[in-house]
């Protein structure tokens, strides 16, 4: 069964800052040109978590290439008769 997210659905996030940081990031938020601490807070953190998530995806993808290329180099694989024509059509190209 699937299930459906509705976009109106709102959540809170509360959190306690230091006058510093909340000074800092008031004045982040003013030079960004936001209009508010929220705004900044929320769209500092939508970009942050994409970029960490897409990171993270790019790292995973990484790791299965080099298990299917390290699986490739040390199984048993027999090249088809197609790879084995451009092999030797390649070898004649050399030698020409």
């Amino acid at each position: 069964m699937a299930t459906s997210i509705n976009m109106d659905e709102k959540a809170r996030f509360d959190t306690r800052l230091s006058k510093e940081q909340k000074s800092l990031f008031e004045k982040a938020a003013h030079l960004g040109g936001f209009r508010n601490l929220t705004d900044f807070v929320i769209s500092t953190l939508q970009q942050r978590s994409k970029e960490i998530i897409d990171e993270n995806a790019k790292i995973i993808a990484s790791q299965k290439d080099g298990e299917i290329f390290f699986n490739t180099l040390t199984s048993d694989y027999k090249p088809n008769e197609k790879l084995s024509q451009a092999a030797e059509d390649f070898k004649a190209l050399l030698s020409e």
